[in-house]
């Protein structure tokens, strides 16, 4: 989303967008490189995802679109349902979400 919003992200970007320490993200940048999901360039410290990196991400980011959409179609104010769906969108299982994703997904 921060690609999408600004063009380059550094670490510093995902730690003010996020409220995280540059530390914290520091930590989970290496792991994601490690895990072969984003590419730091040493010079420009700009970040970039890989096919695999952009895949997942694209992933999570459908299922945070499709709990906010539920959450706010179920009335909750739609600030409470964007910082709700971060939490919820890592933590469910794929088969709970594609039943969300049936029933909510084409709500628009």
């Amino acid at each position: 989303m921060l690609q999408e919003k600004s063009g380059i992200v550094r670490a510093i970007d995902i730690a003010n967008d996020m409220s995280f320490s540059k530390a914290s993200v520091s930590v989970a940048l290496k792991k994601l490189k490690e895990r072969g999901l984003v590419i730091v360039d040493e010079t420009t410290g700009s970040i970039t995802l890989t096919k695999e990196g952009h895949e997942l991400a694209s992933h999570v980011y459908e299922r945070h679109q499709v709990l906010a959409q539920m959450l706010i179609e179920l009335g909750v104010e739609k600030e409470t349902a964007l910082k709700d769906a971060c939490r919820i969108e890592h933590d469910i299982s794929e088969e709970t979400f594609q039943k969300i994703k049936e029933k909510f997904g084409k709500m628009k």
